[in-house]
């Protein structure tokens, strides 16, 4: 099925050919035509336009359109559903979420871990758990060479020792499997010191420093134990971890808005004043009964932060700045990549979540969920319930009914599982209001690299 996604935004009329992921830039005729190009005749879109653009222009236009149609570079055909690497993909893993440390030093208001502990006891993982964590990991990676391991929480850094010991042993075992592995830390700074960053400088391919933006706005979702503010504690130990950070890895700063921040473009720019360059601001994930949750009613304030700071950010990124905000960095070269898109994260196959105790998880957003457990890393053998795998596995944009017809699919993956099942009791059924920013933040991405291609070039 041949889709497009056409959109107006910062003075670029923009037509996206969703399955070859093709952007034009077009002029406000063909705009206009292409609302009847496959669904009138010529001669119909003349007599309907004629208000407004002469015989000539839209003729003109509908040329200019049909010869991007033969191109391929505008209502392509969707075939990745039939292509081998879809369909005979192997469920191999690929990555692991440790969630270290069932504890944390902060209560973030709006945290799903529940002050790190995920509804059950504070517990750390032991060494023994890990180390059997990454032997699972190398054995039922196959081919695969790169392999994601991400230390979590609660906050990793509350169990520094274990963690280093684990680097340790997968740099011992990666050489005998023929591995690279890489590993993340996600981590609220709270604890960094001179010693723990530049550990994590040198050892951590990535890392994750969670932080809300402004002064007050931090201070008040993310407050210590004894409720204090965070924010004087963890920007100067970032800024310091920032600016002695090796160029060739990487990192970003990540935050969380909510309903008390619909003006959430501030905290990211706060983030550059501060020296990051690479920067995250997530949608707060919550239900309507608690007074920070995202709504409906929200929505055209949210939509026009994204479209003011992508705006913003393309200025600033003509000029030369590095300054970039994770969602609006956007691959559309369709590719091999695009297979990767259609699954989505590969939670419950590809990627897992282990427990301070060893108990499996299909990622970390279902911890403590005890219906989703898979089986128990420390067990002599694991057999994951292949009715659980079997679901997730098949949870992909050609079986959920809402992103077949959905012009953002490739770019979105469908969503978060743990969202749609949470929000809606089914996997297959997306988080509504998920998808609505999604969609946004995707064209607020395409904007900026149009405005780069165009604006570039005339420099």
């Amino acid at each position: 099925m041949s889709m497009i996604h056409k959109y107006s935004m910062n003075g670029y009329n923009i037509v996206l050919d969703v399955n070859s992921g093709s952007v034009h830039v077009i002029d406000e005729v063909t705009f206009k035509v292409l609302d009847y190009y496959k669904e009138s005749t010529l001669e119909e879109a003349i007599n309907s336009l004629k208000g407004e653009f002469s015989e000539e222009e839209v003729k003109e236009a509908w040329n200019e359109i049909s010869e991007l149609e033969k191109e391929g570079l505008l209502y392509t055909e969707d075939n990745y559903q039939f292509h081998p690497a879809f369909v005979h993909r192997e469920p191999v893993v690929k990555a692991l979420c440790l969630n270290v440390a069932h504890d944390c030093n902060l209560k973030c208001k709006y945290c799903f871990a529940k002050q790190g502990n995920f509804g059950g006891n504070p517990e750390l993982m032991s060494f023994e758990v890990g180390k059997r964590a990454l032997d699972f990991l190398v054995t039922h990676s196959g081919n695969r060479r790169n392999l994601d391991i991400d230390f979590f929480g609660g906050e990793p850094l509350m169990d520094f020792e274990v963690v280093k010991q684990l680097v340790e042993y997968g740099r011992k075992i990666e050489k005998d499997y023929n591995k690279n592995m890489r590993f993340t830390i996600t981590t609220n700074g709270m604890l960094l010191n001179d010693e723990i960053i530049d550990y994590i400088n040198e050892n951590m391919h990535n890392v994750v420093l969670s932080l809300d933006g402004r002064k007050e706005i931090n201070d008040n979702m993310r407050p210590t134990i004894n409720d204090k503010g965070s924010y004087d504690i963890i920007v100067p130990k970032m800024q310091k971890l920032v600016e002695k950070r090796p160029k060739d890895k990487y990192y970003y700063v990540r935050g969380t808005f909510t309903r008390d921040n619909l003006d959430f473009s501030k905290d990211i720019l706060h983030f550059r004043d501060l020296g990051f360059e690479l920067t995250s601001v997530e949608p707060v994930v919550d239900d309507e009964s608690n007074p920070f949750a995202l709504r409906e009613e929200d929505l055209p304030k949210i939509f026009d932060e994204y479209e003011k700071f992508a705006a913003e950010l393309a200025e600033r990124q003509l000029k030369g700045d590095k300054f970039k905000f994770f969602h609006f960095i956007v691959d559309l070269n369709q590719g091999p990549c695009v297979i990767k898109r259609i699954t989505g994260c590969g939670a419950g196959n590809e990627y897992l979540s282990i427990t301070p105790n060893g108990d499996i998880y299909p990622c970390h957003q279902f911890v403590g969920q005890k219906e989703y457990i898979m089986g128990n890393i420390m067990d002599d053998e694991i057999h994951f319930p292949e009715k659980l795998q079997e679901m997730f596995r098949n949870a992909h944009v050609y079986n959920k009914e809402e992103c077949k017809t959905c012009w953002n699919k490739f770019y979105c993956s469908g969503g978060c599982h743990a969202n749609a099942l949470n929000f809606n009791g089914d996997i297959n059924k997306p988080y509504h209001l998920g998808c609505e920013m999604q969609r946004k933040r995707t064209e607020c991405a395409i904007m900026i690299q149009a405005k780069l291609m165009m604006e570039g070039e005339d420099k």
